[in-house]
Parts: structure tokens; C-alpha cells; sequence
């Protein structure tokens, strides 16, 4: 290609030259042919290449131009008329006119088609560039969720169970009376409850995560299918002298996998309970709004301070102490916003710190 472009510049300069001489010099269409010519050099040759075959157009041109401007008579007059002249010169401009508009239009074609691959190429770039910072956000969320497991396990679940170890100790080593028995198991009830509630949460959630969850929905009864867990909640709830009530149409039915809901309204009333106070109130009713069941959970205990309430669904929350001084995980509001999303449902609350606080859970009724 590079060969097939130097010895075409060489003879279209070299046709220019002679036809300077046959075709009457500078009053030919010559000088317009060696523009021309120049223009389609460098149209196609390398851009190194362009000042040297610029300069040898200029020198064929001004050298041609001396010739004749000192020796007039080797360039004879090659037109028998003045019509021939002006058709001649006349042509040219057309075709040249002509060559240069097709040179320009591919020029401008490939210009526009290089153009287009550039912008191509910064898109796919900016695409990738934005792929990767989701996954390094993926990876960030992952590794914080490890961080948050492994947190987990090495405070929250040691922690009961250095209690038991200590309990054992005393017993093996001391001896206990019955009176001091009763208060030290009484406390380590209470701590196992609670540790086994938390490595619950942490299993189910730990599986969801790492395996996925199958969810089965289909029009379940609401009343029929929280009874069971209400009444259960209801025992809990006497233990620290709180009034539970719920308030459910038991023909109010709704699409969901009940086993999800029964997990999602358990871990809303066992939250309720575990922040409102010795004495205090947690209802539950539901009611229809537009196509969805409306499931509050409301509550007059400690609510939520108002710096955590923008992390409540996430690992950044922070795990805190209950009225009766439960210990939470963290993971219980995180399970339920998951598992109401997988049924198709949404969860929203209203918190007011000191006054206590309502959940929603919007599930789909058809």
C-alpha cells in the first residue's frame, strides 16, 4: 500500500509536469491539476510524508513558472481557439471542483466515522468505569457484613457463654445454696433466651444471604396465620406487665409466604416488647389501603434516637439494650425489610424518641 502510494504520487506529478508543456502551460489548466494533485497526496499518504510532497508540488509549480517566464518559447500555445481555451480551463474546474468535493466528503466521513468509535469507546469505558465501582461497592457491603458477623460472634455470642462457663466454675468449685442457685440461673435463663434468639437471626439471615431464599406465595389469612405468633408474643409481653392487643378482620386476606410473615410481625412485636417499658402498651392491627393490607405494630416504649433511624434497615445499625435489658443482634429489622420485599410487600416506620414508635408492613392483596 505504502509502495502503491509513492508511485502514484510520483506519476500524477510527473503527468503534471509534461502536461504543463502540451496543454499551454500557465494559461492551461496545469497549475489547477497540480492542486489537485497535491490534494489527493495528501489525502491518502502518511502525515509525515505531507510537508515533503507539499514542497514538491511548490517546486514543479514555481519551477514550471520560471521555465516559462525565461524560455516562453518551449511552452507552445496548444489551443486553436479562444472557445477551446475557456472549455478547456472550464472542465477542469469542474472536475477538480468535482475531485475535491468526493475527497472532502470521504474525509469528512472517516472524520465522523473515527469520531463515532472514540465516543464508543468512552462510553464503554465509562461503562466499565461504573461497573467497577459497583462491584467494589458490593465488595465493600460484603466485607462489612463480615466484619459485622464476625463481631457478632466474637462479642455477642461469647459473651453467654463465658457466663455459663462462669456459672459452672462456681457451682463446681464453691458450691451454691439453693436462694443463689435460683438468682444465677434465673439470670443465665435469660441470657441463653436471649443468645438463642440472636444465633436464630444470625443463622436465617447468614442462609438468605449465602444461599437465597424460596419464597412461596399464595392468599393466606392474615388473622389464621399470626394467631399462633400473637398469642405466643402475648405470654412474652405479660413478663414485663405489657398490654398486647391485636386487631385483625379474620377475613382479611393476603398474598404472602406465610412463613416469611409469621418472622417479619414476630420480630416487630418482639422489638416492641423488648423497648417499651414495664407497664407500658403494643397493639397490632390491619387495615386496607388501596390494593394492600396495612400491618402496623405500635408501640409507647423508648423509640428510636433520631441518628440511627437513617441506618435501621442496614448493618450499620447498632445493636442496643432493651427496657428489661435484652440484648439484641442487629439483624432482626434487616431480615424483616428483606423478607417483606421478597414477598412483594414495603416496611416504613415513624419513630419519635421517648414516645415510642410504629411500623408498617404493606403487603399486596391480590
Amino acid at each position: 500500500m505504502r509502495s502503491s502510494v509513492i508511485i502514484f504520487a510520483i506519476f500524477a506529478n510527473l503527468i503534471c509536469l509534461v502536461n504543463y508543456f502540451f496543454n499551454s502551460g500557465i494559461d492551461g489548466p496545469t497549475d489547477l491539476f497540480i492542486t489537485l494533485t497535491i490534494i489527493l497526496v495528501i489525502s491518502i499518504t502518511p502525515r509525515a510524508q505531507h510537508v515533503i510532497w507539499l514542497l514538491v508540488s511548490i517546486v514543479i509549480a514555481l519551477g514550471l513558472h520560471a521555465m516559462e517566464y525565461y524560455f516562453p518559447t518551449l511552452v507552445p500555445d496548444a489551443y486553436p481557439n479562444r472557445a477551446d481555451h475557456f472549455l478547456d480551463r472550464s472542465s477542469a474546474v469542474v472536475l477538480i471542483v468535482t475531485a475535491v468535493y468526493f475527497i472532502t466528503k470521504h474525509i469528512r466521513r472517516n472524520y465522523e466515522q473515527e469520531k463515532r468509535l472514540v465516543e464508543e469507546k468512552v462510553r464503554a469505558i465509562d461503562e466499565q468505569h461504573q461497573y467497577i465501582l459497583a462491584q467494589n461497592q458490593q465488595l465493600e457491603q460484603i466485607n462489612t457484613e463480615k466484619n459485622k458477623l464476625l463481631s457478632i460472634i466474637a462479642h455477642d455470642l461469647r459473651a453467654p457463654l463465658s457466663n455459663i462457663q462462669n456459672y459452672l466454675e462456681l457451682v463446681t468449685e464453691y458450691g451454691l445454696d439453693v436462694e443463689e442457685r435460683g438468682i444465677v440461673e434465673s439470670d443465665l435463663l435469660k441470657v441463653t433466651q436471649s443468645t438463642l434468639n440472636m444465633l436464630s437471626k444470625l443463622l436465617i439471615w447468614s442462609k438468605s444471604q449465602m444461599e437465597g431464599v424460596v419464597v412461596k406465595l399464595s392468599d393466606v389469612n392474615l388473622l389464621a396465620t399470626l394467631k399462633n405468633t400473637l398469642d405466643l408474643e402475648c405470654a412474652l409481653a405479660l413478663k414485663k406487665q405489657i398490654t398486647l392487643i391485636y386487631s385483625i378482620d379474620p377475613a382479611t386476606t393476603v398474598v404472602a409466604d406465610s412463613d416469611m410473615l409469621q418472622l417479619v410481625v414476630r420480630n416487630l412485636v418482639s422489638n416492641a416488647i423488648k423497648f417499651t417499658p414495664f407497664g407500658g402498651a403494643v397493639s397490632i392491627d390491619a387495615s386496607l389501603v388501596l390494593n394492600e393490607c396495612k400491618i402496623t405494630v405500635k408501640d409507647n416504649g423508648m423509640g428510636i434516637p433520631l441518628e440511627q433511624q437513617k441506618d435501621l434497615f442496614s448493618l450499620k445499625a447498632k445493636s442496643t439494650f432493651g427496657t428489661g435489658n435484652e440484648k439484641g443482634v442487629g439483624l432482626g429489622l434487616i431480615l424483616c425489610k428483606e423478607f417483606t420485599e421478597l414477598q412483594g410487600g414495603r416496611i416504613t416506620f415513624e419513630s419519635k424518641p421517648g414516645f415510642g414508635s410504629i411500623f408498617s408492613v404493606f403487603m399486596p392483596i391480590e
